[in-house]
């Protein structure tokens, strides 16, 4: 799977204006306790959190996760984002919660 399968099945937004959704994602990871994610994720890995601040944006560069998506509908500032654009990060965006953004991924494959 990669980012572009995520962007044309899953519905959600890509807040990005300059993106490339060509990343592989391995895994998925979601946690809010930057520390953790940092101690347990893995490359490629696609991250749910409702974090949304630049600490976000060096925890995925660090891992080179494939994507940050932000569940809940929460609002994303435009700083964060052209920051995200800066380091290539893709960031999503759907009004579903955690919980079902994970059922997507199992149901579409990614278990």
């Amino acid at each position: 799977m990669n980012i572009n399968d995520i962007y044309q099945n899953f519905g959600f937004i890509v807040l990005n204006k300059d993106y490339k959704l060509v990343k592989e994602v391995d895994d998925l990871i979601c946690c809010d306790l930057l520390s953790w994610v940092m101690a347990n994720g893995k490359n490629n890995a696609a991250w749910i959190t409702v974090q949304i601040h630049n600490n976000i944006l060096a925890v995925a560069s660090l891992l080179d996760f494939s994507c940050i998506i932000i569940p809940n509908g929460i609002k994303v500032d435009d700083a964060l984002i052209s920051k995200a654009d800066e380091e290539e990060i893709v960031i999503f965006s759907t009004d579903l919660s955690s919980y079902d953004i994970f059922k997507k991924f199992y149901e579409f494959g990614l278990k």
